[in-house]
């Protein structure tokens, strides 16, 4: 019976994504909800393609919307990665022009509300070395043991969908049952039965946030944005602390059917670094995608407007090395707006003089560092402020807030007398070796160095623990165990730069090693800053693996 049982699922499933892949590009049929989707020559191309590539296998359903197409939201690469499944698996035949266009529509009438893809931003983002937390513990084991959990939670369906997603899961990977931490339970009875309802609860594909959504009114993003970038990595010292921002001017103009050119200007330290164009297109009224060149270099940009329209949050990465990037913030210029968007010089010592830099959009007014500080103005424009600020050998300890006339950011700046110790973020970083003949190019792992306070107790792990500031450190990589260093890793799984960036060797056996053995390792990153009297030192672990075969758009 079990054996009859799998393989009419696997049959079953087959045939259920193949529906899946085909008709993916054809959600939303009757929406009639989001006219721009109906309206915008891209939208409707994509509309064209779903009646009459997808439609052949993905009926239309009691709702006129084709079958399985019909019932899922997703993102914009969540809707890609459908197309991709589709060509990959059953044969189904899209240019990449086609595959934009059927994406846009389906992002239009079956997208996410930026509510919905909030939480989970970090994965259309591309950031590296997230520890995640499911919703569920059941939820983790089932669905993001394989892949991560923001990919399920980056979709939304009813129970009966989440269901034949399962399905699909099973006849495509039929081993998924007999893998570990599949086999210790009765897998298909949770996978049919508890995991849909949980995911239908969690994930529901009709929300109130989605349907007011669609109604809202969309905002175009043409006109100028004052933009900030923070590179890690990227840094220059300032006082012995890393400066890691790099900041400009966007000037965004439509190209019609929310597709749009984009002139940027970069500067670094207030002096010009790079300028060109590159092209973007919004999905979803918000969902902001955009590829161009950097200095040569392919890159790709994702983002999120706020429903406002007068803000942009998101990052920018390089399209052949996604872990090397930054963290975009972007304002509107011509709105009025004054906000304060990044510092350089966040750590002031007690009884010393250092410069900060706080950037932004309209700021105008005296600077006011708190109690305890003398300034004097260095240069100033509406976006880019740098001060001298003197520090009382008495001025008040910690983090505290900053003002430029009436705008206010908090605890922006951290004072203090002693750096008590280092923390190295992330606290767990991976690495990958690539190269060495193959076609998968190596993944490097981007560190930092935070100097904190312990505070006014002196102990270190307590409530009134402060941040100091990202600070300039020595770095250098150890044995994590005695096993790694039998094997001594750290001379073979790669090097780490002076910014704090690992570089893993090359991928294949290295005849120098015991055994042939690859160029793996099990590290810790190390980072120690020399003061008058002591060695401060502070330790993260990384994992130096074998490459990864596949890079999707959502891992």
């Amino acid at each position: 019976m079990m054996a009859d049982r799998r393989i009419s699922g696997f049959v079953i499933a087959s045939l259920l994504s193949v529906a899946l892949g085909v008709m993916l590009a054809s959600c939303g049929e009757k929406d009639k909800g989001t006219g721009s989707a109906e309206n915008g020559a891209l939208a409707r191309q994509g509309h064209e393609i779903i009646k009459t590539v997808c439609v052949g296998c993905h009926e239309a359903n009691d709702k006129g919307l084709p079958s399985r197409i019909g019932g899922a939201r997703k993102s914009p690469e969540g809707w890609e990665m459908t197309l991709v499944r589709m060509m990959t698996f059953h044969g189904v035949e899209l240019t990449a022009d086609q595959r934009r266009a059927v994406v846009k529509y389906l992002s239009e009438t079956q997208g996410l509300a930026p509510s919905e893809s909030a939480p989970y931003r970090y994965a259309l983002e591309r950031r590296t070395n997230i520890v995640e937390k499911a919703a569920d513990p059941d939820l983790q084991v089932m669905c993001a043991r394989c892949h991560s959990y923001a990919r399920v939670a980056l979709q939304r369906r009813d129970a009966e969908e989440w269901k034949l997603l399962a399905n699909m899961h099973l006849g495509q990977w039929p081993t998924i049952e007999y893998q570990m931490l599949s086999r210790d339970r009765d897998w298909w009875v949770d996978a049919s039965t508890e995991v849909p309802k949980k995911l239908s609860k969690l994930y529901p594909f009709t929300t109130k946030a989605w349907d007011d959504w669609k109604l809202a009114k969309k905002q175009k993003p043409e006109g100028r944005w004052r933009v900030v970038t923070y590179m890690p990595g990227a840094s220059s010292n300032m006082q012995g602390q890393a400066q890691n921002y790099v900041d400009g001017i966007l000037s965004v103009k439509s190209k019609g059917d929310d597709a749009y050119e984009v002139t940027y200007e970069l500067a670094s330290d207030g002096r010009t670094v790079m300028s060109g164009t590159y092209g973007a297109l919004v999905y979803s009224g918000y969902e902001w995608r955009a590829r161009g060149k950097f200095d040569g270099r392919d890159f790709r940009e994702v983002a999120a407007m706020s429903p406002d329209g007068n803000s942009m949050s998101g990052r920018w990465f390089w399209h052949n090395a996604n872990e090397v990037g930054g963290y975009i913030q972007a304002v509107r210029m011509d709105k009025h707006i004054s906000r304060i968007m990044g510092l350089n010089g966040e750590g002031l010592k007690r009884g010393q003089m250092g410069d900060v830099t706080i950037l932004g959009v309209g700021l105008e007014g005296t600077v006011d560092l708190g109690p305890g500080i003398a300034v004097e103005t260095v240069s100033s424009s509406p976006e880019r402020i740098t001060v001298r600020a003197t520090v009382a050998i008495d001025a008040p300890l910690g983090r505290r807030d900053i003002r430029v006339g009436k705008t206010e950011r908090a605890e922006a700046i951290g004072v203090y007398d002693t750096i008590d110790r280092i923390v190295v973020t992330p606290g767990y970083g991976v690495a990958r070796v690539g190269g060495g003949g193959g076609h998968v190019v190596p993944v490097s792992a981007q560190f930092e160095a935070v100097a904190y306070s312990n505070g006014p107790d002196k102990k270190p792990g307590t409530k009134d623990d402060y941040r100091i500031g990202l600070v300039q450190a020595d770095w250098h990589t150890e044995p994590h165990d005695a096993t790694a260093a039998k094997m001594k890793d750290q001379l073979f799984a790669g090097k780490i730069t002076p910014q704090g960036r690992f570089l893993p060797s090359q991928a294949g056996p290295n005849p120098d090693r015991y055994m042939s053995a690859g160029n793996f390792g099990d590290l810790n990153v190390v980072a120690s800053i020399t003061g008058s009297e002591t060695t401060v030192v502070g330790k993260s672990h990384l994992i130096v693996t074998s490459p990864r075969w596949n890079n999707p758009p959502i891992y």
